[in-house]
Formats: structure tokens, sequence, C-alpha cells
């Protein structure tokens, strides 16, 4: 992780680009992640844990309507939180994730280790959508983290 992170700060000075976050499912983890890099503080401009549909609404935005017809774990929530965000950070970079974490509060429709994972460049968003293997609530929180750093490589490079 701590070398996936050194490339995007890196690589981030290298292109003069800014980051921002908007967490649900993974509560700052991805944030850490990139803030534990030294010189992290010239590319990380903001980083959000909206966890509660409430702060999902009231601070980045999104529509009740949206969260009342998708859920607040739907590609909907997570297109509409990656693309407020962007507007909210003011940066190049923004990446949202939404999820279920676990152990409880996943159905059929939606078992815990769902994750959509959102990220920002330009006039470039991508929305993906994971199943994570249910393995406990910090293991799909590590890999909801580690597949954001490398959709964020990949969309950087």
């Amino acid at each position: 992780m701590i070398n996936r992170s050194k490339k995007i700060v890196n690589l981030l000075k290298k292109k003069k680009l800014k980051l921002s976050f908007a967490e649900s499912c993974t509560g700052g983890l991805l944030s850490s992640a990139i803030t534990s890099v030294s010189g992290s503080s010239k590319v990380f401009n903001l980083g959000l844990v909206t966890y509660s549909n409430q702060s999902k609404n009231s601070i980045l935005q999104i529509s009740k309507k949206i969260i009342r017809m998708h859920g607040a774990v739907s590609y909907e929530t997570c297109l509409s939180m990656v693309k407020n965000l962007s507007k909210i950070g003011k940066t190049e970079v923004s990446v949202s994730i939404t999820g279920i974490a676990g152990p409880k509060g996943g159905s059929r429709k939606k078992p815990v280790g769902l994750v959509y994972i959102g990220i920002k460049r330009g006039n470039k968003t991508l929305v993906k959508k994971y199943l994570l293997k249910n393995k406990g609530r910090l293991y799909i929180q590590k890999t909801a983290v580690n597949k954001s750093l490398d959709l964020i490589l990949s969309f950087i490079k």
C-alpha cells in the first residue's frame, strides 16, 4: 500500500495535480494511505468521510431522491459523490467510495463486500463495482483502499 501511495504522490507532484476523497465504508483509510507519505500535503487537498446518508446529502449535496431510489451503496450515489466532490474539492483528481463493509448491513441484492469506487479526472469519470470476499470488515476496507489506489494510478499515469 505504501509503495503505491508514494508512487501516486510523486506522480501527482510531477504532473502538478491535486487530489480529494469522499469516503464512506473505508472511514478515512484512503486519506490515511496518502497522508502517510511525506510531502503529500503538496497534492492532497481534501478528505471527507461522509458515512451517513445525512452527510452525503448535506456535505456532498447528493439528492435525497437518489439515495431513496438507489440506496447509499449504488452506482448512482457513488457517481454523484465523485462529481460533487470535484466541485467542492476543486481538485483535478477526485475519488469516492461507498460500500458495505459488514459484518451486518448486507442483503441478497446488496451483499457485504459490495463496493463502488468512483474516480474523476477532468472530463473523464469512471465508477467501478466490486464484490469483495466477505473476509471481515477490515479486509473489505483495506481491499477497497487498494483497489482505489490502483484506480488512481491508472488514471494519472
